[in-house]
């Protein structure tokens, strides 16, 4: 029999299949589709410290291969998801993994104090893909420093795994994934979405209210491959790649190049039954080839 169950950072899971933060949300959607504990783990939508509306509408428009999105991480905050949405997904006695946002080096800080070892928690996923409001709004996943800032602060206030979300939309995306393992990061997802545009040529506006937004779906596969290899080869700790997964054969592909486990983000919309799918086709793909297990192929690829 071909083991897929995996360990990242501590957080033990059936399978390597997650649910990309944003994609899922708490999991009551999908709870007529599938059997939410057969996921190798739920990531949890971003949360804040204190409620958000999100952007305005139009916020999502469809792209060739994709999507593109300026949802504004809105959320109910931190308050609201202690109270309700985690107790929901306790009951699937999966590992439930929170995503978390902030504006300031200390929100982030915060955020990972108030959910240090509450039970149900498995680790915590930092979004870095937001505007620092205090550097005049640059991301602090574009600037190494930045980025090592916010990571060692989570780290200092929980004891909890942290992983360190990156954005592609940086020069090199090494030397971010270095300073984020040096600051502690116990594991690295690559990648967050790419920003992009669409414009409707008739009103010739922009089709999102906020002008740009992040692509998501196959057309950005191809680039969180190839960023997912080069953090592979740059980190030693473990690497989850993201970005396009729509199959097993797009999974596997991730898993070659470096990507101990993955997360399916906009094939969610497409089909509430993807991570399951995709997780029994990577065990078939390995009894296939005679794989003993999926550690085996870890960045593999022949170059």
């Amino acid at each position: 029999m071909a083991e897929i169950a995996v360990n990242i950072a501590g957080i033990k899971m059936k399978n390597p299949v997650m649910v990309a933060s944003g994609t899922f949300g708490s999991g009551k959607d999908y709870e007529d589709f599938i059997n939410l504990g057969d996921i190798g783990a739920i990531i949890a939508k971003s949360i804040t410290l204190k409620p958000r509306e999100g952007n305005p509408p139009p916020r999502i428009c469809e792209t060739p291969s994709g999507m593109l999105n300026t949802i504004g991480l809105q959320n109910a905050g931190i308050d609201v998801f202690l109270t309700e949405d985690l107790p929901y997904l306790i009951k699937f006695k999966v590992p439930v993994i929170v995503n978390i946002a902030g504006e300031s080096v200390d929100e982030y800080s915060q955020l990972a104090k108030r959910l240090n070892g509450i039970p149900g928690i498995a680790g915590i996923e930092v979004n870095i893909s937001c505007p620092n409001v205090k550097q005049g709004g640059m991301q602090f996943g574009v600037d190494h420093k930045l980025t090592g800032e916010v990571i060692s602060a989570v780290k200092k206030a929980t004891k909890l795994p942290v992983i360190a979300k990156l954005s592609p939309n940086v020069t090199d995306i090494k030397v971010i994934a270095k300073a984020a393992e040096s600051a502690g990061a116990d594991a690295i997802s690559a990648i967050n979405t790419v920003l992009g545009m669409a414009i409707d040529i008739n009103s010739k506006r922009p089709k999102l209210s906020m002008n740009v937004g992040g692509l998501s779906g196959p057309a950005i596969r191809p680039i969180a491959v190839r960023m997912v290899h080069e953090i592979f080869k740059t980190v030693k700790v473990p690497v989850i790649g993201i970005g396009g997964i729509m199959n097993a054969d797009d999974a596997i592909e991730f898993i070659l190049a470096g990507a101990s486990a993955i997360q399916v983000g906009t094939g969610n919309f497409v089909n509430p039954k993807i991570a399951i799918e995709i997780a029994e086709g990577i065990k078939k793909y390995l009894v296939a080839n005679k794989i003993e297990s999926i550690k085996d192929i870890v960045g593999q690829v022949k170059i």
